[in-house]
């Protein structure tokens, strides 16, 4: 449309209409000369509010449009906006503006992931040309269509969950309509703040991820085992940093104190995110931590108990390792079993033979 003397490309991906475009601000273009010029070909709304875990392990789906419909404009509603992807167009937080927002436009694809009720009503109200995923019914959230009929039965019966043999992005993948092809997380680890480290340790240097939160206590391996895996990591030559946030922080001093790894505080999650970035090698539960883990490649020794393990995608960047006895406390917050606590049953001797296997096969060489 013409403005003035000026000719606005209000269909171009870049375009905002109330502050300056990336290109203009960058190089001084305007409309009429610009080589930067992107005409949107569909647009895509992704709902996906949290956790950030959550959040992080659906970032391929990002890949997977872009390499489908590289002129996409994409949108994503989340609580956590600051760690979407820069090829994100439109990054929302979860708010009454945002929700205005959405509601003034007309979208080509609708992915609505999260099964909260607050997502699925939200995904009521969208208009969008094709819609997948998860909405509201009659007070519940339901699945939009055969596509998601699958994830929805997972979350609904545990004999189904058991009995899966999908990871979260092939299910994920499929409500879309698109194949998983191995495509990546993508996390940046936010060396632009410009964070510096004081690391003096050897090479490997492995990360300890000692807790789960305060809400999933069926996850948590005691003090003394994680005690006993930095004990003899470091006995084996390797370099130990105990990671974890506010939560962590007493029991990460405790561990520190016995075991001589060491322990560098917590800090804001950019921060934490460039800390992970400095070792190698991480051992964990199943947390956000994990996932930060897969987003910047890092080698991972992965301790599940409570979980169908055919949901983890590892990228062969590691190993899943899992008590002797079986978890009887499935997707459970609080362990519940009377007999026994099955983590009492996962040995550091195992962890510690796990992280060796899997340092040693980095980029097929032998590095300790």
């Amino acid at each position: 449309m013409p403005v003035g003397t000026n000719l606005v490309h209000t269909d171009c991906r870049f375009f905002r209409g109330h502050v300056p475009c990336k290109p203009h601000k960058q190089y001084g273009v305007h409309c009429r000369d610009c080589t930067y010029y992107t005409p949107v070909s569909q647009r895509y709304l992704i709902i996906k509010l949290g956790a950030l875990g959550d959040v992080i392990r659906t970032t391929p789906l990002v890949r997977k449009i872009r390499a489908l419909d590289p002129n996409a404009e994409i949108w994503w509603i989340t609580y956590t906006p600051d760690f979407l992807p820069d090829d994100v167009d439109r990054k929302l937080k979860f708010d009454i503006a945002s929700i205005l927002q959405i509601e003034d436009v007309s979208f080509d694809y609708l992915f609505s992931l999260d099964k909260d009720y607050e997502a699925v009503s939200l995904a009521n109200r969208v208009k969008a040309r094709v819609k997948r995923g998860f909405i509201a019914r009659d007070g519940k959230t339901a699945p939009f269509d055969e596509l998601a009929e699958g994830k929805y039965l997972t979350g609904i019966f545990d004999d189904i969950n058991k009995a899966n043999k999908k990871s979260y992005l092939e299910e994920i993948f499929e409500i879309c309509g698109f194949k998983f092809n191995g495509e990546r997380y993508i996390l940046s680890n936010f060396d632009e703040d410009g964070y510096k480290w004081e690391i003096d340790l050897p090479r490997p240097i492995v990360g300890l991820n000692t807790g789960c939160g305060g809400r999933w206590t069926s996850r948590l391996w005691s003090e003394e085992n994680w005690s006993i895996v930095a004990q003899s990591l470091q006995e084996k030559g390797f370099g130990v940093i105990l990671l974890g946030g506010e939560q962590e922080d007493e029991r990460n001093r405790r561990i520190a104190a016995k075991s001589g790894a060491v322990y560098l505080g917590y800090y804001p999650l950019r921060q934490f995110i460039n800390l992970v970035d400095q070792v190698d090698m991480v051992i964990t539960g199943v947390t956000m931590g994990m996932h930060i883990a897969i987003g910047l490649n890092k080698r991972i020794v992965l301790i599940n108990n409570i979980f169908n393990r055919n949901e983890f995608e590892l990228y062969g960047l590691g190993e899943i390792v899992e008590p002797e006895k079986e978890c009887k406390c499935f997707f459970s917050p609080r362990c519940i079993n009377k007999e026994y606590f099955c983590l009492d049953y996962l040995s550091p001797a195992k962890i510690v033979e796990s992280a060796i296997r899997v340092l040693e096969v980095k980029n097929n060489a032998v590095v300790k």
